[in-house]
């Protein structure tokens, strides 16, 4: 886990002179590449470190800089446990103590009451309403597999529920729109390639895998939504007004007249685009363009056609 990784980086640097960062990634049995990018974190958010070259070269902290305690705030304090807490459901217990330990123990006695006062006023929890086991078991394996190295095999369904057979080396966890995605290198295309966790079934774990440089684009939307995004015209009830403004913002209301609003929506013309419009129901009223109108009353059609058959 990268929080508590930083945190144990920081301790070593405090406790050894210098250290190199083969020595690093082997402690933490990560890739060199890795380790620096812990560093740069760790130069970003402020904490002295100097990386030096040469035969006596290495990563250290400044000789005059003292570990104290207060140089960690109650803000980032809170802000390191509140973290710790949003991911803790894809942790062990073990590794969610073992974090929780360390950051505790950077708590001042005179900051703590400050620390637990934070913490009471923010709650994340990434969990779903409803009970998914399945996504449980899925990430624990898919986790097990990049602590391991191991490659996953694996069926995976499309959104239109078309099934491949799919062998990827993985590389990543991510959290996007409250859905789990693993990254990694695709065996059958030859090239990065990103799986929703909810539609791999029968994972399993096969043969150890050498890790590749590689690069994963940023999860925007952009491979996939590209230039096909454009604006429709909605007659909205005030009642969706909160779905609305998750959406597209408040910014997207236009107009608003009694009990409904008038809304520029962002829409991609695919079967996703049409259920996310359904799936407001009477709600909803698309005015233009015509053929994506059309388009929702021949779904709707055929939706009554099922029940009345």
């Amino acid at each position: 886990m990268k929080i508590d990784r930083l945190i144990s980086i920081i301790f070593i640097l405090l406790d050894r002179k210098k250290i190199s960062a083969r020595e690093l990634a082997a402690i933490f049995e990560v890739s060199t590449r890795t380790i620096y990018r812990d560093i740069d974190t760790l130069t970003m958010a402020g904490v002295p470190i100097i990386t030096t070259v040469g035969s006596e070269g290495g990563i250290s902290i400044l000789e005059d800089y003292k570990v104290q305690k207060h140089y960690f705030s109650s803000l980032d304090l809170s802000t390191l446990l509140l973290g710790l807490h949003s991911v803790s459901p894809t942790l062990t217990m073990e590794e969610e103590s073992s974090a929780l330990s360390k950051i505790k123990n950077l708590i001042p006695k005179e900051l703590y009451a400050e620390v637990e006062d934070k913490m009471s006023k923010i709650s994340i929890d990434l969990t779903t309403w409803t009970s998914n086991n399945q996504t449980s078991k899925s990430f624990k394996k898919v986790k097990k597999a990049i602590d391991t190295t191991k490659i996953i095999n694996f069926a995976y369904y499309d959104r239109n529920g078309k099934a491949s057979q799919r062998s990827i080396e993985p590389y990543r966890l991510v959290m996007k729109d409250t859905s789990w995605y693993v990254q990694g290198y695709c065996l059958l295309r030859k090239q990065a390639r990103v799986f929703r966790l909810s539609r791999m079934e029968n994972i399993v774990l096969t043969e150890t895998f050498k890790k590749r440089e590689i690069t994963f684009e940023p999860l925007n939307g952009k491979k996939w939504i590209g230039d096909k995004l454009f604006i429709i015209k909605l007659c909205v009830d005030v009642s969706a007004r909160e779905r609305i403004v998750e959406r597209c913002g408040e910014e997207a209301i236009t107009q608003v007249k009694g009990n409904k609003m008038y809304v520029d929506f962002p829409f991609v013309d695919d079967d996703y685009g049409y259920s996310l419009l359904l799936s407001f129901g009477e709600s909803c009223e698309c005015l233009e363009p015509d053929y994506v109108r059309e388009k929702l009353v021949d779904k709707v059609k055929k939706v009554l056609a099922v029940y009345e058959s």
